[in-house]
Parts: structure tokens; sequence; C-alpha cells
């Protein structure tokens, strides 16, 4: 299978007043074609980043990507000039970005700005690019898409928005698509509709799929590997099936009790995972997750644990991952196990 996409060892890092906050410390992860790549943890865990640094839309000098690297096609994204990665971005890497309303130009015309991707990456001529912009904006669910075309972006709900972004996103059938949160302005059936159109360009180009979402049910439908993240960095990864029936990370059963479970829980109540994640600017010693873990020892406050394989291709960065005495336990809401 053809790797797209490689990330070793990444680090981007954010100068501020308080300190260097660590936003991705030490992320790796592969990508290969027609795959679709789960990405998930809390907010502040360095999802966004992570999609933004493979993008190179970290700018300096307040953030900077201080190691590790990128490589799309046995090509180094961190070594390109400038022209080289905007000839990549939106043509063979494309982004659907979460917050639509700050990432289109309130200026232009909806259609216009999916045509310029056309025009500049396709060549195609102003007014087929816009022809074209009316189908992806029609194929995406937008009503009247030719009247539609010539609006503006105020002139869009948001979920209107949403699907205007994931249009421009699809219009050059990229190699790869980073969808940040694609779905969280749009209802349910809109929702469906749009996870429906990224797997259906993705049967048709072979496209790679990488999915930041914090819904996991969304993740257990579409992807065949699951990425899981915790202050910025890599602590569990493996197929969906082994991610989800058979969790290494104490983060991970975390994530996963949070989930509301009616057919085993007769009130139906939700079980959140105790404590607030770290400050990325002071990351607690050892284990970044041992303050919130009910499983933590004291090996987990003093030494960080190193990712290791499991078995497979199953990874985690825990130190007890992979020992048969240990196991995940049944845990209350006050974080304590049995």
């Amino acid at each position: 299978m053809e790797t797209l996409l490689e990330v070793k060892d990444l680090k981007t890092y954010f100068t501020t007043r308080d300190g260097i906050v660590k936003a991705v410390d030490g992320v790796s992860f592969d990508l290969h074609r027609g795959e679709t790549l789960g990405v998930v943890g809390e907010s502040g865990s360095g999802k966004s980043v992570t999609a933004m640094s493979i993008m190179r839309l970290i700018q300096g000098p307040k953030g900077k990507i201080e190691g590790g690297s990128i490589r799309f096609r046995d090509q180094d994204v961190l070594a390109m000039s400038e022209e080289e990665v905007r000839h990549l971005r939106g043509d063979r890497i494309a982004m659907i970005f979460q917050d639509p309303m700050t990432s289109l130009n309130p200026v232009f015309r909806v259609g216009d700005q999916i045509a310029e991707s056309l025009i500049i990456h396709k060549s195609m001529k102003k007014k087929a690019a816009f022809q074209r912009a009316v189908e992806l904006l029609d194929l995406v669910g937008i009503p009247k898409p030719e009247s539609r075309a010539k609006d503006y972006p105020h002139q869009f709900s948001g979920g209107m928005r949403q699907r205007a972004m994931i249009a421009m996103a699809l219009a050059c059938d990229p190699d790869i698509l980073i969808a940040d949160e694609p779905t969280t302005a749009l209802d349910v059936t809109i929702q469906a509709q749009i996870l429906e159109l990224m797997m259906e360009l993705q049967q048709r180009t072979g496209s790679a799929i990488i999915m930041i979402t914090h819904d996991l049910g969304v993740v257990a439908d579409m992807a065949d590997r699951v990425l899981v993240m915790y202050a910025g960095r890599h602590v569990e990864s493996g197929t969906a099936d082994e991610v989800f029936y058979k969790p290494l990370h104490p983060y991970t059963w975390g994530l996963l009790d949070s989930l509301p479970r009616h057919d085993i829980d007769e009130k139906g109540e939700l079980c959140p995972i105790q404590g607030q994640p770290p400050s990325l600017i002071s990351v607690p010693p050892g284990c970044a997750f041992s303050p919130r873990c009910p499983y933590a020892q004291p090996i987990c406050r003093t030494d960080a644990p190193v990712l290791r394989v499991i078995e497979g291709g199953h990874a985690a960065a825990c130190h007890f991952a992979g020992d048969p005495t240990f196991q995940r336990g049944v845990v209350d809401c006050a974080g304590v196990t049995s």
C-alpha cells in the first residue's frame, strides 16, 4: 500500500509571555492511500495543531515547528519553499477547517472562492471554474447552488458555510483530505450526507483522510486506524477495532467510559474523566495523564512512558500496557477503581 504521508517525532511549540507551549510534542504516524486515520482527544490535546503543521500553516515567530519531519510522497514538506507549499496546499493536500466563518473571505463571493483553487491548481478558465463551483455546492447539499454561489459568506448560515468549506476542500480531488471537526455545525442528517460524500470521494480517487473529531461514533464508523492524543503527545494508536475493543491506555479507557452506554448502565449516567488537562507550558513530570489517572502508580509520576508496540501495530505510551495483571477496572464517577 502506497504511503502518502510520514510524520515522525513532530514537535510544534508556541512562545508566550508565560513560557513555551508544547502544543505538539513528539507525534508520529503514517498515512496510506485509501486509508482513514481518526485523530481523537480532548480539546487542547494538539489535534488541530498537528494538522496545521502538516499544511505548514504554523507561522513564526510565535509558532514554530521545532523538530521532527513531515514527508509527502518522499518529499520533505518542511524543506519546501513557500511557493512549493502553496502548490501543495489545496491541490494535493486539502483541509476542512473547524471554523468556517474565519476561513472564508467576507468580501468575495462563495463561488469565486471555491473556483479560485481550480483556476490556480487546475488551470481552468474562470467561467468553467465557477460552473464547477456550482456543481460542488450542489454536491454538498446547498439548495439553489446557481444563485447561492453568487452570495457572500455572511449570507450563509453556519452549516452552509461549513458545507462551502467542504466543497472548497474537495474541489481538486486531493490525495489527502484533512477534516478538522468537519460536521460540528451540521445537523445529524447533513452530517451523515457529508461523511458519505467524503467516503465516496475516497473510493473514487483513492485519497486518504485524516479525520479530527471528538465524536467517537464518527471514528468508529469511518476510521481504519485511530491515533489518540493527550497533552500534545501520541498515547495510543492501532486499528479501530484494537482501540475500541482492546484499548491499552487508561486515557483511552476514560474516553470510552465517558460515552453514554444505556445497554450496560440502567441510569444512563455519564462518567467523565476527572480533573482537567494539564497546562502545556508546564506538563507534569512522568506520564502527563497520571494526575487524572485512577490507575496511576508511583513510577507514573516520575518516569515518562515510551510509546511501545504491544501487539501487531497496536502501540501505547503506558508503563503497564500489555501487562496481563494490568486490567481495565470499573471506575465510578469519583474516579475510584474496583
